[in-house]
């Protein structure tokens, strides 16, 4: 389970405190506030703060001194068109804040997104919990044949139980192994008195990267629809792609007139190299082109045609 009864009880008692406030609130969000969105086998993903609405980011490109009293259909309007366009700043003036439990390995990817604050927990100071992200057995597949960073076939069989296996027993052995060198009980007394135990920052080398871990990340609405873009999509690595679809979640609650025009224009549109462009009015022309003549290298043929839902 990815909360304890004790964290369940803190979370209740969150949920269950109120406070008045001036500023522009979003009851569908508040009513998800705290709560977790179970993610994998023992992750979740909580908001915990955030600032700004729909409201904020037309007020922000209409420079405006209030809320505004156009229609809401207008203000939709005009968010469609900065998000067609790209104007990012507007965007910026919303911002969120999220509790994330994930593994390891799935925290060093989603790192590489550099346009948030984030603060992990501690194992120099603290001693992580023995917990590890095993795979469904839907989710174990082979390396990709034509995708380097890509799965293929699903494993079955004999493979696929001796894959699991091995990730258990790897990642169960190397928390004890860890604990062992800690040599601290649960109460921070040492196991073994006779045993200076090793330094926490140390041990934690020895821990299997499907080892959960926990954060805050915070970032503005812009950048997270960046981060959506390319996690929520249907090519990114599973075990990110499903909290980035939790949050996806929240997002909406949140902001749904930006949330639109983010999956009409962003999440559920392409984007055509000029390259590509010349090559689709030829075709609209009546013109039968092919990958040799259409000024295309392979590969940025193979991804056209499947824009178009065509074979090559």
């Amino acid at each position: 389970m990815p909360l304890t009864d004790s964290q369940l009880i803190e979370i209740a008692a969150l949920r269950a405190q109120s406070a008045a406030t001036a500023r522009p609130t979003v009851p569908a969000l508040e009513a998800m506030l705290y709560a977790p969105f179970e993610v994998l086998d023992h992750g979740f993903v909580r908001v915990i703060d955030y600032m700004g609405d729909d409201a904020a980011i037309v007020q922000a490109a209409r420079v405006s001194y209030g809320r505004g009293t156009r229609r809401v259909s207008e203000d939709a309007g005009l968010i469609r068109y900065l998000m067609r366009h790209r104007h990012s700043t507007p965007f910026e003036m919303c911002e969120i804040k999220y509790h994330v439990k994930l593994p390891i390995f799935v925290a060093r990817q989603w790192i590489r997104h550099r346009t948030a604050n984030v603060n992990e927990y501690s194992a120099r100071y603290s001693i992580l919990d023995r917990e590890f992200y095993i795979p469904a057995a839907a989710q174990l597949a082979a390396q990709s044949v034509s995708n380097r960073q890509g799965r293929g076939d699903v494993l079955s069989g004999d493979e696929a139980a001796e894959v699991l296996t091995l990730l258990r027993d790897d990642a169960a052995r190397n928390y004890d192994h860890y604990a062992a060198m800690l040599n601290e009980a649960a109460d921070g007394q040492p196991l073994d008195p006779s045993r200076q135990g090793l330094a926490r920052e140390l041990a934690r080398m020895n821990l299997t990267l499907n080892t959960y871990t926990q954060w805050y990340w915070k970032t503005d609405l812009h950048n997270l629809f960046h981060f959506l873009s390319l996690r929520a999509d249907a090519h990114a690595q599973y075990e990110i792609r499903v909290y980035a679809d939790a949050m996806l979640r929240t997002v909406e609650a949140w902001v749904p007139l930006a949330t639109q025009a983010f999956r009409d224009y962003r999440l559920g549109a392409v984007t055509l190299s000029a390259g590509m462009l010349k090559v689709l009015k030829r075709m609209l022309a009546g013109e039968a082109v092919t990958q040799p003549d259409s000024g295309l290298n392979p590969r940025e043929w193979v991804e056209f045609m499947g824009m178009l839902d065509r074979s090559s």
